[in-house]
């Protein structure tokens, strides 16, 4: 496995782990904010997870631009120059 690959590997499964839990903390966000809990703290907190989770989309975006940029880096430093030409006499 070449260096550009296992990049691209880590960087994938890094955004995918990412993503899975902002719609994880979303879910459970919304869960608890919508359940008939008479308990208006723990709405609250539903609501505080809702809020972080969106920040959370907000950096990971950002995160994974920033992913991209690295492997479009990597990519194109790991091609093979050329050689360079012989002098013809």
């Amino acid at each position: 496995m070449d260096v550009v690959s296992l990049i691209k590997d880590l960087i994938s499964k890094a955004v995918v782990i990412a993503w899975l839990l902002f719609f994880l903390s979303w879910i459970i966000g919304w869960a608890i904010k919508g359940a008939p809990i008479p308990i208006g703290k723990a709405r609250r907190i539903g609501q505080s997870i809702i809020e972080d989770a969106v920040w959370g989309a907000f950096w990971v975006a950002i995160g994974t631009s920033i992913f991209w940029l690295i492997i479009y880096i990597s990519s194109s430093l790991g091609n093979a120059l050329p050689p360079p030409p012989t002098p013809q006499l």
